[in-house]
């Protein structure tokens, strides 16, 4: 059947066309049936081109599946199918249709097999997914949105010039491997290309807009937002740049800087967004290294990375829903009221933080035995305080401040049925995946022959949380641990946020007062060449006699005409 065939995208995108026509249940079973009618379409497909169209001469395929691609197709249905299931009590339809169109526009990214579709799709994203942003309907968030969108839209405009820099001197379109190796035009080509990709990878200094705009997003948009836009940068990575070592140390970075700023966060999403970072970034050291098991740990944690962010962030909206609070410092004891919603809390915690039988213990570490295996001692050690570090921040500081800390005296009940299904969902995807790791590895790109729970890992991995919970604790007795506070923390976007707003002022304010220090000089100068004219021309000087009258009021009647309109300036 020709409709088995049809991109993934395009029911998405048909699905958002057709919700203004419906109201109440019709329109929430259009919105259920979208990914689940989509992903029985993908499973059945065989892999290989299935969409070819010739534009201006060119052979574009907006539809190509292979291993690495199926799999982001499949984490994405079941994201959007989860996300969906969260926000069916939200009647707002700006939020339902670009929700839809932001998933849809995710999925033709990662199944493009040209770069002119993955441009298209990759700018798709962009303007879908600032309206969940601008759907807060807050001034911050609107502002939010304005600066998330200008760096979308000049991640786009960088990986536009790449693409037609790399097709000029390739003479390919096809979206296969890159790589930073290539010399002159091509390599320019590469280089815009990898860093339009690295800005939507949430790359050290490249990362700010996504600290400063999912905490900004309505409680459901941003379990959308956590699922798409960095991980089709991850598979941009993998598909164009894997084995790219530039990419172990970046990695490395992105792992370790996001845990200072979440250990000070009060706003617990921001946090999460963080932590985001932070798991991103042993993404993009698996990529790096580019070996089949490290290729496999960094698409397999993107994989469970997808479910167990957003089960967090879904727990964190359940709280911001039904209290209307997110702060750590405005919240706590929370577990009396929302027992249900705190276990489900706490079933991401221990994913995020890499627990054995939970489904980041996994993937994160195939990424660790591959920086091992391959030498890289100081990287190894680098994602080992990073693993402490997202335990401190996510595992143990989101549940604690959230739900337990001080009794912040509010009480509210759990929220609505779908939010409670949604995140059950996930809670049991994270304990499936787990206990039953095989259940991702059969769908990873490479074929490699990895146990995860041999003696070693697990041992190791339970020391790390035992003393990582044990420095916590401590820290948190001796007061040493930092407060909750009502603050605004920023990292370098300062830069634009404060320094270039400033620094703007300032050059305006001295523009300002170098024109008027300039304005009374020239009518200085102009009243005492008025004088001197006078003195020398007027009835008693000596000139007055020899000049003519006509000549005499004409130089006057310049002068005072130059000297008003600099007064009225």
């Amino acid at each position: 059947m020709w409709i088995a065939e049809l991109p993934s995208f395009i029911y998405f995108y048909l699905g958002a066309l057709l919700l203004p026509l419906l109201r109440g249940w019709g329109r929430n079973l259009v919105l259920l049936a979208i990914p689940l009618v989509s992903g029985f379409f993908l499973w059945q497909l065989p892999e290989g081109e299935h969409w070819q169209v010739t534009l201006l001469g060119f052979e574009l395929t907006p539809f190509y599946t292979d291993r690495l691609s199926v799999l982001f197709g499949y984490v994405f249905h079941i994201a959007a199918f989860i996300a969906i299931v969260y926000a069916l009590h939200v009647r707002d339809l700006l939020q339902q249709v670009a929700s839809l169109m932001y998933a849809g526009s995710a999925l033709g990214a990662v199944f493009s097999g040209d770069l002119i579709s993955l441009f298209v799709f990759w700018e798709m994203l962009a303007v879908t997914s600032v309206f969940l942003v601008f759907a807060r309907r807050t001034e911050r968030a609107y502002r939010s949105g304005m600066r998330y969108l200008m760096i979308q839209v000049m991640s786009g405009l960088l990986l536009l010039v790449g693409v037609i820099l790399y097709v000029q001197a390739s003479g390919s379109l096809r979206f296969d491997f890159i790589g930073l190796e290539h010399v002159g035009t091509a390599g320019l080509a590469s280089w815009l290309i990898f860093i339009a990709i690295g800005i939507k990878c949430a790359f050290p200094f490249l990362h700010t807009w996504l600290t400063d705009a999912y905490p900004e997003s309505t409680p459901t948009g941003t379990i959308f937002l956590s699922a798409f836009t960095t991980k089709v940068a991850v598979y941009a990575l993998a598909r164009g740049y894997p084995g790219t070592e530039l990419l172990i140390y970046i990695g490395a970075v992105m792992t370790c800087f996001p845990i200072f700023y979440a250990v000070i966060e009060n706003d617990l999403r921001r946090v999460l967004a963080y932590s985001l970072i932070n798991q991103v970034g042993f993404m993009v050291v698996g990529i790096g290294i580019g070996t089949a098991l490290a290729v496999n740990g960094a698409v397999a944690h993107a994989f469970n990375d997808v479910i167990f962010k957003g089960l967090l962030f879904m727990s964190m909206g359940a709280v911001l829903h039904m209290t209307g609070k997110i702060n750590g410092s405005e919240l706590g004891g929370l577990y009396k009221s929302m027992p249900k919603t705190t276990i489900l809390c706490i079933v991401g915690a221990a994913s995020i933080s890499a627990f054995p039988l939970f489904s980041g213990f996994v993937s994160k570490s195939m990424v660790m035995t591959a920086a091992l295996n391959n030498g890289y001692n100081v990287i190894w050690l680098m994602l080992l305080f990073a693993s402490a570090g997202v335990f401190h921040h996510a595992g143990i500081k989101i549940p604690y401040f959230a739900f337990f800390a001080h009794d912040s005296g509010i009480r509210t009940s759990e929220p609505p049925t779908n939010m409670l299904i949604a995140m059950t969902i996930a809670a049991v995807l994270c304990v499936a995946i787990g206990v039953y790791p095989e259940m991702v590895y059969s769908l990873l790109p490479h074929d490699v022959d990895y146990t995860p729970y041999d003696t070693t890992h697990v041992l190791a991995q339970l020391q790390l949380l035992f003393f990582s919970a044990l420095a916590f604790v401590w820290l948190n007795q001796r007061g040493l641990y930092p407060p909750e506070l009502p603050s605004v923390n920023l990292d370098v976007e300062w830069f634009y946020r404060r320094l270039l707003p400033r620094l703007f002022e300032f050059i305006m304010g001295l523009f300002w007062s170098l024109n008027e220090v300039l304005r009374q000089t020239i009518k200085r100068f102009l009243s005492a060449l008025g004088n001197h004219i006078h003195t020398h021309s007027g009835p008693q000087g000596i000139l007055a006699k020899t000049w003519p009258t006509g000549r005499v009021v004409f130089w006057v009647a310049m002068i005072l005409a130059a000297f008003l309109i600099l007064s009225l300036y």
